[in-house]
């Protein structure tokens, strides 16, 4: 198999993977269906967004889909090796959610400065002066 046709059938099974989770996961799917658009929204609020801002806000929404992938991988994964409850399989699944609300927590302060800093600048103040070149 070549290189290329390695990478394609990586990608395959990626899209594979992402088509399942989205059928399968309800927390997935909400935070295409709801989160996308939301973001989107504050996106076309703080136009024109810098480049930096611009990468911000799509690292902090991507962020929140890989940790939600890998959080529902791990569940998945528990459940079968030990389908009946055990204190340790759920302080694990716990944990990982965790995971998924500690990078929403960081998705949400991203939001806000970004709100802040239009809604500031607004009203002729300034929030945070730097000097970036």
């Amino acid at each position: 198999m070549t290189p290329v046709n390695k990478i394609i059938r990586s990608c395959a099974y990626a899209l594979k993977g992402l088509r399942h989770a989205y059928k399968s996961d309800k927390s997935f799917r909400m935070e295409v269906q709801y989160g996308l658009p939301v973001y989107l929204i504050v996106a076309y609020y703080c136009y024109p967004l810098l480049p930096w801002e611009i990468i911000l806000l799509t690292l902090s929404y991507l962020l929140i889909l890989i940790v939600e992938l890998v959080n529902t991988a791990f569940e998945k994964m528990l459940d079968k090796i030990h389908p009946e409850q055990h204190e340790m399989i759920g302080q694990s699944k716990d944990i990982a959610a965790a995971s998924v609300f500690v990078a929403f927590l960081f998705a949400v302060i991203v939001v806000l400065v970004l709100v802040a800093t239009r809604l500031i600048e607004g009203s002729g103040s300034v929030l945070i002066e730097h000097t970036f070149v």
